[in-house]
């Protein structure tokens, strides 16, 4: 039996924020900071994986 593969999200901003999605089977929301030379980063509770759109990313100010 194989595990299926973590949700991945492409998003716009460095910075997200993750909270499992399952409503009260979630987990407690987290922010999440992309780092440039990756251009993702995985929650530590859930794994889902947030990858950046670059072509239309915004920065963070």
């Amino acid at each position: 039996m194989s595990i299926p593969a973590p949700e991945t999200k492409v998003v716009t901003t460095w910075k997200v924020a993750c909270d499992g999605g399952e409503g009260a089977l979630g987990h407690p929301r987290v922010w999440l900071t992309i780092p440039r030379d990756k251009g993702y980063v995985e929650c530590g509770y859930c794994d889902r994986r947030f990858e950046i759109d670059r072509e239309h990313a915004h920065d963070d100010h």
